[in-house]
């Protein structure tokens, strides 16, 4: 590995297809190393047939290299042995070195994919299927109260299970731990009878004791997380006994349901502790059908759980390596994924994977029914210019037509329009320029900083704050004077605009959040999804109507490109379901 690199240094310092003059000393200095190791290392790279070195001896004479071997072709050795030796990292980092190079970079790159994709052994008469998947996001925890990120919530899914779960569909809820379950007149009191026998992954039989322990774990905690609105409304759960579990509400909550197939309401044992609560999250212990043997910020490895009480998954294995670079590079697809409590846009949820096999031919092309909205939202609440109606309604007019193509095609010839007769109220009129500060999340400083440029062609000074998802939760939004950030619309989109807009009403004026507030709670008592779905669409209306909500753009996930496979489903946030993916065996001739 190390004369590879090395010959990449001599080839990027003097690579030609013509000779070259130099010496001993000088390639000693460019190696950080001693002429005498010089020497050995130019005698190696000759023997491998890399160069070819004419030595010239006397003091001052200069000798002749030149280059037999490609630089791509050295640089792919390096990255496969990389490969080979299951260090990936190292394989990424080959990449990452080469950056300068676009023709090296890409060659890299593509080597790099083969990777990635279904990959199939047979041992013992019987076919190990194992499935490389390469996603932008590196896992920090997929502790189900710990975890900020789609992707960490996509691998939660395949290895907790909740006490119910989203039909493929998305339009029904289908039994999961809890086989079936029942509530009173008043819908405060919610009653969930528990399988038998289910299985953590370290052995011990799931009880009514763990799910309590899961919920009253949430309850105490004090952070703010995704859907906390309804966990902290639960005020009891008890074990009615081994099987059993009752909740009691606060208030009725038909929201409670939906969010218990979260993967934050994931079932979690009780011995958590025992296991370390840090540890919990890179070395997790579910029911899923698949349990972790792996993962640290690299890889997650996950293989496959026998004895799950839903069946056994059809992989026996499933590689989740973190790819730093964005996925149209690697794969030349634009688009996105998840990222955040709520969403992102970034990289696509399932990226590209490649039959390894069979090449492009055999690929299919899916896609599931999810969309990313972007928005623009104003806190009121900050004493500023924003308070001025008259400038919200300008501000929105100046972005009509920018932010990726919302709304109708009849929007671009609306933004021309604005562009050009667009002036500051009259209010406002004699300020220059009006100070504005954008909060946004990490992945969408460049958005936030599009978003200035564009609002600084009309008398607005924009400074941009991006920070993490977790530092997104506190002060930084009540500080600033727009905030950025988007919506992934998917199956639990009524509990993530429920969220959004309970969050929403801390900035923006009171009379807006008294209607929200009432909107809001005729939602959580509705016991109709299409009537709670109105009630979140009345509150769009007004947001959107009153200035305090400007939609940015909408759009589907990208599509997954997939090889020919069998039991393709999606869950919730639009992410390929590897529990019932399933590749079909190779048969002997073929």
């Amino acid at each position: 590995m190390k004369l590879q690199q090395q010959f990449l240094l001599l080839h990027s310092r003097f690579g030609s297809a013509d000779p070259v003059s130099t010496t001993l000393d000088e390639i000693a200095k460019l190696l950080d190393c001693t002429p005498r190791n010089a020497a050995n290392i130019v005698r190696s790279m000759s023997r491998n047939g890399w160069i070819a070195w004419e030595s010239s001896r006397g003091r001052g004479r200069r000798s002749t290299l030149s280059f037999l071997a490609q630089a791509e072709d050295i640089a792919a050795q390096a990255m496969l042995q990389a490969i080979n030796r299951k260090d990936v990292a190292r394989a990424i980092g080959q990449i990452k070195i080469h950056r300068h190079s676009a023709a090296l970079q890409e060659h890299l790159q593509g080597r790099l994919l083969s990777y990635f994709g279904h990959h199939a052994e047979t041992s013992k008469d019987r076919q190990i299927d194992t499935l490389r998947i390469p996603i932008r996001q590196p896992l920090h925890t997929i502790d189900p109260l710990y975890m900020n990120l789609l992707a960490e919530s996509f691998v939660a899914s395949h290895v907790f299970d909740g006490l119910v779960r989203r039909s493929d569909s998305g339009d029904d809820i289908k039994p999961g731990i809890a086989h079936a379950w029942d509530t009173d007149e008043s819908r405060t009191m919610w009653t969930f009878y528990l399988r038998k026998e289910v299985l953590f992954h370290h052995g011990k039989v799931l009880n009514s004791d763990d799910v309590v322990y899961t919920f009253e774990r949430l309850i105490r905690s004090p952070r703010r997380t995704l859907y906390s609105f309804i966990y902290k409304q639960i005020k009891s759960v008890r074990a009615l006994n081994p099987t059993v579990v009752r909740f009691e509400l606060e208030e009725p909550n038909e929201l409670f349901l939906p969010f218990l197939c979260t993967s934050r309401a994931a079932i979690v044992p009780k011995d958590l502790n025992q296991l370390g609560s840090y540890r919990f999250g890179t070395e997790p212990v579910g029911t899923g059908p698949f349990k972790v043997a792996q993962m640290n910020e690299a890889v997650c490895v996950m293989e496959a759980f026998g004895p799950c009480f839903q069946g056994r998954a059809h992989l026996d294995r499933v590689e989740i390596v973190h790819v730093p670079w964005a996925a149209e590079a690697m794969t030349g697809e634009a688009g996105g994924a998840g990222e955040g409590d709520v969403a992102a846009d970034r990289v696509s949820p399932f990226h590209v994977i490649p039959n390894a096999a069979s090449g492009s031919s055999g690929w299919s092309r899916i896609h599931s029914e999810t969309t990313v909205r972007k928005f623009v939202t104003c806190n009121t609440q900050k004493a500023g210019p924003l308070t001025e109606p008259a400038l919200r309604e300008h501000l929105f007019e100046s972005l009509v037509g920018t932010g990726g193509g919302a709304g109708d095609p009849g929007e671009a010839e609306k933004a021309e329009k604005a562009l050009a007769s667009a002036q500051l109220p009259p209010a406002v009129s004699g300020q220059v320029p009006v100070r504005l500060r954008i909060a946004t999340i990490l992945p969408y400083r460049d958005d936030a900083e599009t978003l200035a440029g564009e609002l600084g062609r009309f008398g607005y000074d924009c400074e941009v704050s991006a920070v993490s998802p977790e530092e997104f939760k506190g002060a930084i939004r009540l500080e600033s004077d727009l905030i950025l950030f988007s919506l992934l619309r998917d199956q639990d989109e009524e509990l993530r605009l429920y969220d959004l807009y309970r969050t929403m009403a801390e900035h923006v004026d009171a009379h807006t959040r008294i209607d929200i507030e009432q909107l809001l709670s005729r939602t959580l008592r509705e016991p109709r999804p299409e009537i709670r779905l109105r009630s979140l669409n009345k509150i769009e209306s007004l947001l959107i109507r009153e200035r305090h909500l400007h939609i940015l753009s909408e759009k589907p996930l990208p599509t997954a490109y997939l090889p020919t496979v069998r039991g393709v489903t999606f869950n919730s946030q639009g992410w390929v379901n590897l529990r019932t993916l399933w590749f079909p065996p190779v048969m002997a001739g073929e």
